[in-house]
Formats: structure tokens, C-alpha cells, sequence
């Protein structure tokens, strides 16, 4: 689709990627700044780690801030959304019987995460179901509100599904969570890179989202937005110097994400050569057509299996899940990747399987093809 950009990813060109959304994939000039940073560090680890760190992460979370539209002391640097979760959620005061209301489509880490806490607290986490297919906003938002109760304390949900691959109104979410004086956490793992994020429209209390799937950054940079008056409540996963700094920041919140011994921050450090990147690119161009091709793409795996979509196509970015049967899904993903040469997920949702196809500048129609023709012979 993009031939330039194509050849700027270092990909396995023998392998057929439609597996982005899981681990991303990183143009050679993001990669090449994530090298410098780090021959910058093995020059002088003292300096680098020791002192120039926190204008270099400013730097970082200026440009950031800027890209998503919200203060870049509101938010901090993480190496995946469910680190940073899992931060937010021990972190907050939830008792007995308080209720979690989210939905049966949310990534498996954080049902977990939810379940741990819910265990050792005695509070309830509440996965509404969302039936497929989806078909309207409307539709969504009615069938999720009808989940709260009087004993909903936090709202948590995606913003783009991992396993379904759908987009939700988290903006609407986000109004009626205020309106109840409900606490709003979104899972925007999938968001930034991939559609607009504009973090003081959507308001939410809390945002984490991953820059190295869609925005293309090195593997393990992902950011945490917890709104001001929040901040304080916020604890370390893990203990360190920033925790009751003896040299502290206007920020305890910095201080307290901020430093986590001797770690190699690099990739946090690429953002702005990213965010660079992304506009010299006119990504947002790129996703357009990326997100016209997955249409497409899904269209014709549908009619080749003779199956009826698992949503409208306003709830579609850059990926679309497929439900297929599967006696065993990691086998099937393997062997898409041994006998066809197609890395694609093949996903256990509640009591479903799907495959899941994403879309990116490096994929062509050819992809696709030859995932239809894979799919006619193990299916057809």
C-alpha cells in the first residue's frame, strides 16, 4: 500500500505480518534513535542516568503531551499499559462490595489484575456483556449503563478492544461516569497512532495507551494519564528514591513513576523522533487508508466464510477480529505461521474463537490473498 514506508520496516519479508496490534513493529528511524540513545547512555551511564535523565523524559513527555493534548505533568512513562494499571488499581481505596463495572470484551491482564483485587478486597468486578454483533452507539451505551448500580465505584473499559477489535464511545462512557461521580479508568492500549486521542475531549480520570503498537516505538514505551486531582493517591508498583524524595519535584507523582533504579529508558526517549516520524509521514493520511483496507479485507474473509460481521464498520480502525471455529487456537496460529508463512493471532474469546487481522502502512492486498487463499484451504 505504502512501498516507501514499507521498506523502512526491518520486517521478515518470507513472513506475511498482519500482527501488529500485538507487539507493533518499528521503522528504521525510530529504531536507529532508540540506538543512540542508548551508545548516549554507554558513554557516560553516570551522567545520562544520573543527571540529564529527567530533562531528557521532560523532553519525552512534552512532546507527548502535545501529540495526545494534555499537560505533560499529568502523565508518566510506562513499559506497557498493564504495568501502569496495575499501578492505578493497587493504588486505589476499593472496599467491600464496591462494584467495577466493565465489559466481557477487556484484554485477559487486566480481568485478572481486577480479579487479584476483587479477591483480597471482597469487591465485585462486573463484565457486562456487550452481544455481538454490535450495531449501534446508541445500542452499546445502553447495554453497558444498564450495568450501573448504586454500587459502581470505578468504570473500566477499553477504548479499543484487544481480542474483538472494536472502538467504543469511551467519550460518551467517560460523561455519564461524571455525571454519577463514578471513577473512569480507559484502556486505550490500542489508541494512540491508531485513531485521533485528544485526552482533554475525552476527560477521562485516567488513560494508559501504548506507543509502541500503532505509533510504531521501540518495544516496552507505553504512558499513564491520571487527571491532576488524582495524582496524590497514586503509589509506586515498586519502592524507590522518588518515593518521599529527599530532593523532590513540584510533582510527587514524577517522583514517584518516574524512577525505577537502573533501567534503560531509551525507548521513552525516541517519542519525540517518533511523533516526528508520524507527521513527516502524514500518518493520520496512513491510517485512513489502512483502516479502508481492513474494511475491505474483512469483507471478503467474511464472504469467502460465509459469516455475517461482528459489528458495523463505524466501530473499525486498523484491525478486525473473525470468528472462525477452533479446537485449539495457539496451534491454529501456529500452524497459519508454518505452513502458510502468516503470522496471525488466532484468539479464545469467552466461549468464541476468532482470528484477528491488523492492518498496517507495510501490508498490501497480496497479504490479504494469500490469507484467503490459506483460509479457502483450511476452511472451504
Amino acid at each position: 500500500m505504502f512501498p516507501k514506508l514499507k521498506k523502512l520496516f526491518m520486517l521478515d519479508p518470507d513472513i506475511v505480518h498482519l500482527n501488529h496490534g500485538s507487539y507493533g513493529a518499528t521503522p528504521k528511524p525510530i529504531f536507529n534513535s532508540l540506538i543512540n540513545w542508548q551508545k548516549r547512555l554507554e558513554k557516560n551511564p553516570t551522567k545520562h542516568l544520573g543527571f540529564d535523565i529527567y530533562n531528557h523524559l521532560e523532553e519525552s513527555r512534552d512532546c507527548l503531551a502535545n501529540y495526545i493534548n494534555c499537560h505533560k505533568d499529568n502523565i508518566a512513562f510506562f513499559p506497557n499499559p498493564s504495568t501502569a494499571l496495575n499501578t492505578v488499581i493497587k493504588s486505589l481505596s476499593i472496599n467491600k462490595n464496591d462494584e467495577i463495572l466493565s465489559t466481557n470484551h477487556e484484554y485477559g491482564t487486566l480481568d485478572r489484575t481486577w480479579d487479584y483485587i476483587c479477591k483480597k478486597t471482597g469487591a465485585k468486578y462486573i463484565r457486562q456483556p456487550i452481544i455481538l454483533p454490535l450495531l449501534s452507539k446508541n445500542g452499546f451505551i445502553k447495554s453497558f449503563t444498564n450495568g450501573i448500580t448504586d454500587k459502581t465505584k470505578i468504570i473500566f473499559i477499553s477504548h479499543i478492544t484487544s481480542s474483538t477489535g472494536l472502538i467504543f464511545p469511551v467519550e460518551e462512557i467517560c460523561k455519564i461516569a461524571k455525571k454519577r461521580n463514578i471513577l473512569c479508568i480507559i484502556d486505550g492500549a490500542h489508541v494512540p497512532g491508531h485513531i485521533k486521542l485528544d485526552i482533554k475531549k475525552l476527560n477521562p480520570d485516567i488513560y494508559t495507551g501504548a506507543c509502541h503498537k500503532w505509533m510504531c516505538s521501540p518495544k516496552g514505551t507505553a504512558f499513564l494519564y491520571v487527571k491532576k486531582e488524582l495524582q496524590n493517591i497514586m503509589n509506586p508498583l515498586v519502592i524507590s528514591w522518588g518515593y518521599k524524595s529527599e530532593t523532590p519535584s513540584h510533582s510527587q507523582f514524577l517522583d514517584y513513576m518516574q524512577w525505577q533504579g537502573t533501567n534503560d529508558i531509551s525507548s521513552y526517549l525516541t517519542i519525540p523522533d517518533t511523533i516526528d516520524f508520524l507527521k513527516k509521514n502524514k500518518w493520520i493520511e496512513v491510517s485512513e487508508k489502512c483502516r479502508k483496507m481492513n474494511i475491505w479485507a474483512r469483507n471478503e474473509i467474511n464472504q469467502l466464510l460465509n459469516i455475517d460481521p461482528i459489528s458495523d464498520d463505524g466501530f473499525l480502525g486498523q484491525m478486525s477480529s473473525i470468528p472462525i471455529h477452533s479446537n485449539d487456537v495457539i496451534q491454529d496460529q501456529i500452524k497459519f505461521y508454518l505452513k502458510y508463512k502468516i503470522q496471525i493471532p488466532f484468539i479464545k474469546w469467552n466461549d468464541k474463537e476468532f482470528f484477528r487481522i491488523s492492518i498496517q502502512a507495510y501490508n498490501t492486498k497480496d497479504d490479504i490473498i494469500k490469507l484467503l487463499e490459506a483460509l479457502k484451504k483450511e476452511y472451504c
